[in-house]
């Protein structure tokens, strides 16, 4: 069928409520709507554009296909076009996506040593869980508190039967006391972990009031950097201690609902309020709502949440359902709920009282999810440590990489061949330790020779100068220079760190005795750490190659002047850096150069291509 078709048909559509299905050339579905008047509301859209916004302008002109389904009531079309939605999620309805897994805190009470971190799937495995936590944000903060008092270990060797040779980073930062090295005792750890679990269980008072006495000695100390970090210490056990307590909110039973907004990203949030005690809430996130007025989102959202999950959004409706804003479907949406539970199911949009502020602490909510999406966790630290657990978790490292380093080749047609090592901590870059190399090795275009030796020479360097040993080796390329870097490790007695290799073409991620890559999302943070590291390297390289290109360059055409041998050349370059610039100079600055005379330097002038000035 064509457009032309499409439009032929719309004078024979029915003029009852239906929903219509519009698809593309190739029979996908891009558009589900609904009409009280399928006809009247089909031929809006192939009308004069100019009333349209760009987003529908763009959607009719894909239009190729037209299907419609006549239902006997607004509340059956209203019922059906979310679950069509569901089912074919089209590009061009509004996308929401359910945030309910909600995070757990997890303690793995089946190890020798036990670890405390965060996951969404709770199992029968003799680990403890606590949560959910409604809000990451406070969660993660309430993490943050526990690893800023204790040094609970990252890493994920099976203690103590594997252990590495040498503590990670997290030791030299003083984050762990090293018990896969044997520095701290089974019995001192599992003290550690008892405590922790009856502050992740609630009890923070005595803890709180033992940080609060720290930060004032702190204080009285004139240490007021420590007695800012117990500070922060103090408002995470805060923090942690309303999550797991019982709101009251007031009120009787109801579903508040309300939505929060920021550039194309939307939340929209369900507070559930059983006999005035505020049991959960359920939050479902919007992408691409450019265009999408706020009420329109509201009704999205709510016809979403009640219609489009089947019988599962019928369950324990209560008595009512309160709006932040009125919205077109509101009465239709009330007639379908009333129905499916056998009782009155009211819809309000209150403007003052009681209700008014429910609806107020429901649009709070729905910002701090916002919030916590778009600006994620509350610290920088925070940030960098959940990207790096989950590059951990999904190269299935043994310990979270927090020091990585990277290695690049650079040469031009196997000349000027250099290497490249920067470092990352935490996430970030550590410029200080970063560090290029000539290869010294006459290895021309072999890129795997010259990663040998560049690894070879930066471990040796890092291992007799006594330095932290980086937690995971990126190497940019494949198979072959990441065999390279791993024969150069071996080789060194140093088999144990962590490798990888990321390929720039399609992006994978190589291991060790790995027969396939591992290919991480696009959008992925974990990739994206690991695309920004290896682009350093390249970056590093590839700078220091060219200025090697370019000292040779100016010292052959130096060279070729009577008198002027190496030390001179290299007096010359460090004073003026380039030819240009030496043309540019006068006879009487470059003699003013160590070795050089008026003569020497008329000499120079004359040599390239300047008469003497």
């Amino acid at each position: 069928m064509s457009r032309t078709s499409v439009e032929d048909r719309l004078s024979s559509l029915s003029r009852r409520p239906g929903v219509y299905l519009f698809k593309d050339a190739r029979g996908e579905v891009i558009y589900v709507g609904k009409a009280k008047r399928l006809r009247d509301r089909v031929r809006s859209y192939f009308r004069s554009d100019r009333q349209h916004s760009i987003k529908t302008r763009e959607l009719v002109r894909r239009i190729d296909d037209l299907e419609t389904l006549v239902v006997g009531s607004e509340a059956e079309a209203l019922i059906l076009e979310a679950n069509l939605i569901k089912e074919h999620k089209p590009r061009f309805n509004l996308q929401l996506r359910d945030d309910k897994r909600y995070p757990y805190i997890k303690v793995t009470l089946d190890e020798a040593f036990p670890r405390v971190y965060v996951t969404r799937r709770v199992r029968n495995d003799g680990g403890r869980y606590f949560g959910p936590y409604t809000s990451v944000g406070s969660m993660r903060q309430a993490l943050e508190v526990v690893k800023r008092l204790y040094t609970v270990r990252s890493c994920r060797y099976d203690l103590p039967r594997e252990s590495p040779e040498r503590p990670c980073l997290d030791y030299h930062i003083g984050r762990c006391k090293a018990p896969c090295v044997g520095l701290q005792s089974e019995d001192d750890y599992r003290g550690m972990i008892e405590e922790i679990l009856a502050i992740l269980g609630g009890d923070t008072e005595e803890l709180r009031r033992d940080v609060e006495g720290r930060m004032q000695n702190a204080a009285e100390s004139l240490d007021f950097e420590e007695a800012a970090r117990f500070r922060d210490v103090i408002r995470g056990l805060d923090s942690l201690s309303r999550e797991q307590r019982v709101q009251r909110v007031g009120g009787g039973s109801q579903d508040v609902l309300a939505v929060a907004r920021d550039g194309d990203l939307a939340v929209g949030v369900v507070m559930k309020i059983r006999d005035g005690v505020l049991l959960g809430r359920d939050a479902l996130r919007f992408t691409e709502i450019q265009e999408a007025s706020d009420d329109a989102l509201l009704s999205a959202f709510a016809s979403r949440f009640y219609l489009g999950r089947g019988d599962q959004g019928y369950r324990e409706l209560p008595r009512e359902v309160v709006f932040a804003q009125d919205f077109e479907d509101r009465e239709t949406l009330e007639t379908v709920l009333t129905e499916a539970a056998g009782r009155r199911v009211a819809t309000l949009v209150p403007q003052r009282g009681d209700k008014r502020r429910l609806v107020e602490l429901a649009g709070t909510n729905a910002r701090h999810a916002l919030e916590d999406r778009v600006a994620g966790l509350a610290y920088a630290v925070d940030r960098a440590d959940e990207t790096l657990f989950d590059l951990q978790e999904k190269l299935d490292l043994k310990v979270v990489p927090r020091l990585m380093v990277c290695f690049d080749i650079s040469h031009t047609q196997g000349s000027e061949t250099v290497g490249s090592a920067v470092v990352f901590e935490n996430g970030e870059p550590k410029k200080s330790d970063y560090r290029h190399m000539r290869i010294q090795g006459d290895w021309g275009n072999d890129d795997y020779a010259s990663m040998h030796e560049a690894v070879t020479r930066w471990f040796r360097r890092r291992r007799d100068e006594d330095r932290p040993i980086p937690d995971f080796c990126l190497i940019d390329g494949g198979k072959g220079q990441l065999g390279a870097a791993r024969q150069a490790l071996e080789g060194l007695g140093m088999g144990d760190v962590q490798l990888g290799a990321l390929a720039k073409r399609e992006e994978e991620v190589f291991l060790p005795g790995g027969a396939d890559p591992v290919r991480l999302e696009r959008r992925d943070r974990a990739l994206h750490v690991l695309q920004r590291i290896r682009n350093e390297a390249h970056r590093f390289a590839v700078s220091y190659n060219r200025k090697l290109r370019r000292k040779r360059t100016i010292r052959s055409e130096l060279a070729e002047i009577p008198g002027i041998g190496q030390g001179r050349q290299q007096a010359l370059l460090t004073r003026f850096g380039s030819v240009r610039d030496i043309r540019a100079a006068s006879v009487r600055e470059i003699a003013r150069v160590p070795g050089f005379s008026e003569t020497l330097a008329t000499r120079v002038l004359t040599y390239l291509g300047k008469g003497p000035a």
